[in-house]
């Protein structure tokens, strides 16, 4: 096929406000170099990481929830990862697309096919160096564009008949929904608290969590428990109960969980915290109703606790995803699309958080 010089693009130019979102029509198309693919973008999902790199949350300054506006005090660790990036970039990491050219030394055989992005950058002969990973559409350009290059390797053909937008829905919330219940060793014999089910993660993490046979407790809005319970959990609770303790026995039969799986924190960490079975485990990937929480170490200690922080995962995650999808074990929660060029308003609805599942654009 005939690849343009150049192309549409949402370009961030800075942290900040949505206004560091800049819409170019005639930005270079990248080109593909060893070991690496061109994919021309067919959909892109939105996910936390794009706003919190583009308003700085992610700075030890920022002490509150996430929004889609800047925040007055940003350090030079306003990326994920604890370091600044580079600017100008490309964000979107959830991408489906086609591979439509090899750089050197690449298979070609990925040439037509239709893939899905690994968003998790390795140094691919220690894969699981923490410290040297990096994020698509964070420490490289992703796919808020037409055209996006990653690491081959970073790319997994998936043969589905599920739309491009429905497929764009799965990368980043699957396998960090997967990454947290891998990570608090989840199996048949679990029960699980997850906060936020709403949500991409919440609603994967539904999911995969029965998936693994635990019995799922949702916690999500009233107004969105109809949308929930199109997934099938176990249970569902208003978001936030009163008395979590009395909600969960008459829910479930006991008062308490042996997991909680959470990526709001907030003013409700405590509530859920005690709310754990001796010896039980919380994990956590996010915090978007604000980062610094309550804990009282008495219960931490006295109730054995583990507590499990999850980012960075191992790489089987991801193709044992695609597997999920292809054999129909999971299924997309597509909220809503946008036109790319209509980024600024599709991430404020993400932020609103009046969706259930996730939201996607369409360059």
């Amino acid at each position: 096929m005939i690849i343009p010089n150049t192309m549409q693009a949402m370009i961030l130019s800075g942290h900040g406000g949505p206004d560091k979102l800049e819409w170019h029509t005639d930005w270079p198309t990248p080109q593909p170099g060893p070991g690496e693919v061109l994919i021309k973008v067919a959909a892109c999902g939105l996910n936390n990481t794009d706003i919190n790199t583009r308003s700085g949350w992610y700075s030890k300054d920022v002490t509150e929830a996430t929004t889609t506006d800047a925040y007055a005090k940003v350090g030079t660790d306003g990326t994920w990862g604890g370091s600044g990036i580079s600017f100008p970039r490309i964000q979107g990491a959830d991408v489906c697309g086609i591979v439509v050219a090899a750089g050197p030394d690449t298979d070609t055989s990925l040439i037509g096919k239709r893939v899905l992005t690994d968003a998790w950058l390795r140094d691919w002969s220690q894969p699981m160096n923490r410290d040297t990973t990096g994020y698509f559409g964070s420490e490289r350009d992703g796919g808020f564009a037409q055209y996006t290059t990653t690491d081959a390797r970073n790319v997994g053909i998936v043969n589905s008949p599920l739309s491009d937008a429905e497929l764009a829905t799965f990368s980043c919330s699957y396998t960090t929904a997967e990454g947290m219940l891998s990570r608090a060793q989840v199996t048949d014999s679990d029960t699980v608290l997850i906060a936020g089910a709403s949500g991409g993660v919440g609603s994967a993490l539904i999911q995969l969590a029965n998936r693994r046979g635990a019995t799922t407790v949702a916690l999500a809005s009233p107004a969105k428990h109809a949308d929930v319970a199109k997934l099938n959990p176990n249970h569902i609770l208003p978001r936030a109960p009163e008395d979590l303790g009395a909600a969960l026995q008459n829910a479930t039969g006991n008062a308490k969980v042996t997991v909680v799986a959470d990526i709001v924190g907030g003013p409700y960490f405590p509530t859920l915290i005690e709310r754990i079975a001796r010896g039980g485990r919380y994990v956590t990937s996010g915090a978007i109703a604000g980062p610094i929480v309550d804990l009282d170490l008495r219960t931490l200690y006295l109730q054995d606790l583990t507590f499990h922080g999850s980012t960075v995962i191992e790489p089987h995650i991801f193709t044992d995803l695609i597997r999920y999808i292809e054999a129909g074990e999971v299924r997309p929660v597509l909220a809503k699309t946008y036109p790319l060029k209509d980024l600024h308003a599709a991430q404020q609805a993400f932020v609103d958080k009046k969706h259930t599942g996730n939201i996607v654009v369409i360059p």
